[in-house]
């Protein structure tokens, strides 16, 4: 039991997720910018750089329709692809950018 403990905590799949990572292979990028600072719209938020906790709200917030408006159709249609973790994730990684 011991070994098998000691190999799921070595194991690669449960390190943690790659937020930036993650942003490019969920399309974030597109819309955002592939740092995050430059929107494809002017109506689309720079997200680099926000709170952490605030990006993830907005992203949960977003996939559950608690937040619906006209600006965020193209999040909505999306949204299906993250799940929470990897919404924590890339919200980390825009954190910390600049």
């Amino acid at each position: 039991m011991t070994l098998i403990a000691a190999a799921v905590v070595a194991s690669p799949a449960i390190a943690a997720l790659d937020g930036a990572a993650l942003y490019k292979d969920k399309t974030c990028n597109a819309c955002h910018g592939p740092k995050g600072d430059k929107p494809l719209m002017p109506s689309y938020p720079k997200v680099a750089g926000q709170n952490a906790a605030y990006i993830e709200a907005q992203m949960k917030d977003i996939k559950s329709g608690a937040r619906n408006n006209g600006q965020t159709a193209a999040m909505k249609g999306v949204m299906h692809l993250v799940n929470d973790e990897e919404i924590k994730a890339i919200a980390e990684h825009l954190s910390k950018l600049k």
